[in-house]
């Protein structure tokens, strides 16, 4: 199983946001791009993914690809799944999450409580990393990433504790859904000698 964890610092907490302006919903345009980017490949969705989207340290939004029904490749119709997700979060009561469609849901939990529910090798993606080449790739990936903004102080301080594994995945900064695309090529590509 491979998961992805994405934390949206400015993203929004409600539903009240236009989908003909997500980067000016908190670049919400950077998240949209990273769950598709997490779950979609040519015709088809990684069943074996997930990705859950960490909103201002309130919420989290997941989808899940064994689960997920009509994800489109676009940032429009992504955004509008994220949007249903928040005007359900009324129902998130706890640690029960709502469930506003087939495999997408909504918590009311910040990046902690996200990772404690998630099992297996906690992968922080930071440009000041390890070179992932240096790295065996673990079988049951939890990759940790920023949207567009640094991890704040206490982000950094909970992932130093947690993460047990702190990467790079090339020379060049990239953004969020390019990392996500570059870490599923790693996996994928482990123990391939030619292409």
């Amino acid at each position: 199983m491979r998961r992805f964890v994405v934390v949206g610092h400015e993203a929004p907490l409600d539903a009240e946001f236009s989908l003909d302006d997500l980067p000016g919903a908190g670049r919400l345009d950077v998240l949209c791009r990273c769950v598709t980017s997490a779950l979609l490949t040519s015709h088809g969705i990684r069943e074996d993914a997930t990705v859950s989207l960490v909103l201002g340290g309130s919420y989290t939004v997941r989808f899940d690809g064994s689960e997920v029904r009509r994800l489109n490749p676009d940032e429009r119709s992504t955004g509008a799944r994220i949007r249903d997700a928040l005007a359900a979060r009324d129902g998130a009561i706890g640690a029960m999450e709502a469930e506003p469609s087939p495999g997408v849901y909504v918590g009311r939990r910040g990046l902690g409580a996200t990772l404690d529910r998630l099992d297996g090798t906690v992968v922080e993606l930071h440009e000041d990393g390890d070179p992932v080449v240096d790295a065996d790739p673990p079988d049951d990936a939890v990759f940790v990433l920023s949207d567009h903004r640094d991890f704040t102080d206490e982000e950094a301080e909970l992932l130093a504790e947690r993460a047990d594994e702190r990467v790079t995945l090339g020379p060049e900064r990239l953004h969020a859904d390019q990392a996500i695309t570059v870490a599923h090529n790693w996996l994928d590509t482990e123990g391939f000698t030619r292409y």
